[in-house]
This record gives C-alpha cells, sequence and structure tokens, in this order.
C-alpha cells in the first residue's frame, strides 16, 4: 500500500506542476494584474499632469485664496505627487475610489449611478451584433461557396468595408440628422424609453456588425473546403446540420477573438456615443469631470472601463481555451 502511495502523490503533483490549464491560468492572472497596475498607473499620471486647479475649478473663479488653500490641504493636493500616488493605491486596495472634489458625492457612488446605463447600452448593442452578423455571415458564406454569385460577394466585401471605416462620430450624427431631426421618428437625446435605445445602439452596433459579417464569412469559406465538412456530406447529412453543427461551430473560433476585440472596442466607445446622444452614463460623466479636473472621478471611471476591457479579453481568452484546448498548451 505505501508503495502505492507514494507513485501516485508523486503523479498528482507533477500533475498539478504540468497542468497546461494551471500555466495557462498563472500566465493570464499574472498579465492581468500587471496591466492592472500599469492601468491605475497611466491614468493617475495623465490627469495629475494636466495643468489647471481642481480645487479652483470647483469652488470657482470667485472664491478666496485661503478657502482653496485649505480644500487643497483637505485633499491632500499639496503633497509630493510620489505621496499622492501611495495613498491612491492604498485606498484602492482598501476598498475606497475617494470623494468627488466636485460634487463631493464619493466615486463608488458616483459610479454606482451611471454605471447600468453604460452596460446597457454596450451590452445592447453587442448582442444586437452578435444576432445579426453571425446568421448574415453563415448565409453570405454559403452563397458565395466555391466563387458562386461574384456580384454578391463584391457587394457583401466593399458594404463592410466602407460601413467599418465610417468614423462613429459621423455615423451618429448621421443617424440624428436622419431619424431624430428629419423624420421625427426617435429621440435624439437621453435615455427616456425604449425608443431613445434604437439610435445609440445603432450607432455602436452597425460597424462592429460590418466587420463581424466579413470575418465569418471568410471563416464559413474556409470550413467548407475542410476535410470534416467533405465528410459530414459524404454520409448525406442534411445541408442545415453541415452548416450549424460542423461549419459554423469552428468558423466562431476565430470571429469570437475578433468579437472580444470589438466589445473591448465598444466598451470604450461608449464615452464617444453617450456624449453625442446626451446618453446618463459613464461615458458623460468622464468628459464632464475630465473639464473640471474632478481627480478622483476620473480615476475611478477610467479604472472601471479599464477593468472591463480586461475581464473581457480574460473572458475571450478562456472561451478559445475551453473550444480548442490545443491553444493552452501551444501557448506553454
Amino acid at each position: 500500500m505505501a508503495g502505492q502511495a507514494g507513485p501516485a502523490g508523486q503523479a498528482g503533483t507533477a500533475f498539478l506542476g504540468d497542468s497546461p490549464w494551471l500555466r495557462f491560468a498563472a500566465r493570464r492572472l499574472g498579465q492581468l494584474l500587471i496591466s492592472a497596475l500599469v492601468l491605475v498607473t497611466a491614468s493617475f499620471l495623465v490627469i495629475h499632469l494636466v495643468p489647471g486647479d481642481p480645487v479652483r475649478a470647483s469652488l470657482g473663479l470667485n472664491a478666496p485664496q485661503e478657502l482653496v488653500n485649505a480644500r487643497r490641504a483637505q485633499l491632500g493636493l499639496n503633497d509630493p505627487l510620489w505621496l499622492q500616488y501611495v495613498h491612491y493605491l492604498r485606498s484602492l486596495f482598501s476598498g475606497q475610489l475617494g470623494t468627488s472634489i466636485d460634487s463631493g458625492l464619493g466615486v463608488s457612488q458616483v459610479i454606482g449611478q451611471r454605471l447600468p446605463a453604460t452596460l446597457e447600452l454596450a451590452g445592447y448593442s453587442f448582442v444586437i451584433a452578435v444576432l445579426v452578423s453571425v446568421p448574415v455571415g453563415l448565409i453570405l458564406g454559403v452563397l458565395t461557396r466555391n466563387g458562386r454569385r461574384r456580384g454578391l460577394e463584391l457587394a457583401a466585401t466593399t458594404g463592410s468595408v466602407v460601413i467599418a471605416a465610417v468614423p462613429g462620430f459621423l455615423l451618429a450624427v448621421g443617424l440624428i440628422y436622419v431619424f431624430g431631426v428629419t423624420l421625427h421618428w426617435v429621440p435624439v437625446a437621453g435615455q427616456s424609453g425604449f425608443t431613445s435605445y434604437l439610435l445609440p445602439i445603432a450607432a455602436m452596433a452597425v460597424g462592429p456588425i460590418a466587420v463581424l459579417v466579413r470575418i465569418l464569412r471568410l471563416e464559413v469559406l474556409s470550413a467548407l473546403r475542410a476535410d470534416y465538412v467533405r465528410t459530414a456530406r459524404a454520409k448525406r447529412l442534411p445541408n442545415w446540420r453541415v452548416y450549424l453543427l460542423h461549419v459554423l461551430p469552428n468558423a466562431l473560433t476565430a470571429t469570437l477573438t475578433i468579437g472580444g476585440l470589438l466589445l473591448s472596442a465598444m466598451v470604450a466607445g461608449t464615452v464617444l456615443v453617450e456624449n453625442v446622444f446626451a446618453w446618463p452614463g459613464l461615458g458623460q460623466t468622464i468628459v464632464t469631470s475630465i473639464i473640471a479636473k474632478d481627480y478622483p472621478v476620473v480615476q475611478g471611471i477610467v479604472l472601471v472601463y479599464g477593468t472591463g476591457v480586461l475581464l473581457v479579453n480574460l473572458v475571450v481568452d478562456v472561451a478559445l481555451a475551453l473550444l480548442d484546448p490545443r491553444s493552452t498548451i501551444r501557448e506553454g
């Protein structure tokens, strides 16, 4: 018995040490921590190196200098920059994001009030982009396989390139002019019911749809030429089973990577869209806070955006590893 326990214990230890999944998790966790530290440092330095006095901006130009000095001392803004950075890191590790210089509210409270609107906008936009692009990309790939329908292929390729190249700001302004100002179909500002979501979601989703459709169509064309598809056809499986059970899952692997990058871009892109449509989210708040040099609010919102992007990338990496476990081994 004792002779058997030794090798078993050694095998368990060897498994833990040599597990590709453990090495994969350790790498991703290390990358996440390093990226988070760089993000925190960069956001702190950028906002603090911008010229201007946040206390003067908050109290007004006519505020007595004594009051300004007292407020700066209270907030620790007279301390050396390195000491302010140390205090900021210490507060983050204790779960405190600070207090808004402008409103006096806790940064966590400000973010909590505005974050749901931003998450709704980014989340709905991404879901719409996926629901539209996946079937369209699959259908276009099937219809244009083996060089068929050259006109449709040219139209799809050209259209996706042109649409993806349109700047988000220009697209948002165009949507407002056509559907809000000219046709009066939907409101152009604020969050006031179902119709108020339509233009912001369209402005955020149209570009990613064009990119995903183009990528997915190319992946479908590649999958249709693979041996496993020829094998499935040799078994006389129905076309819908070949496309949905064999072609689509393999085409989605590369599309998932692009989709994760697009979701990260969409999260950051809410800053632009929210300000164009006066959407009451973090994007609008961070712009007003930058103008007011409200250090704690800007740093807190940047941290939320950056953490969101890092987590999205982590989820995509894990999903890809689940779909293709060999990727964890290749990276190791």
